[in-house]
């Protein structure tokens, strides 16, 4: 189910929201009655501890794509996915 509030209302609320998406709520948030913001749950992550032989893969992946100098962009591209969570 999805729920609509304004902007005011979702910083005064904001820990009331919180639980309903818990239990399985969208909340559209709106300024002015236009969509700015959607608070939904995450979609499910695997995390794994990582080692050093994980951060060393990490830093091997970084390293290949240096053939120029780089932004933080690219940085960004080599550890987090299109979703910016952790590769």
């Amino acid at each position: 189910m999805t729920v609509t509030v304004g902007a005011f209302e979702a910083k005064t609320k904001l820990s009331e929201l919180l639980d309903r998406v818990e239990n399985g709520e969208e909340i559209v948030i709106t300024r002015r009655g236009k969509p700015v913001a959607r608070l939904t749950m995450p979609a499910a992550v695997d995390r794994q501890a990582i080692d050093v032989e994980g951060l060393l893969a990490i830093s091997d992946r970084f390293l290949e794509t240096l053939d120029e100098p780089f932004s933080s962009a690219d940085i960004n591209d080599v550890l987090y996915d299109e979703d910016g969570l952790p590769k």
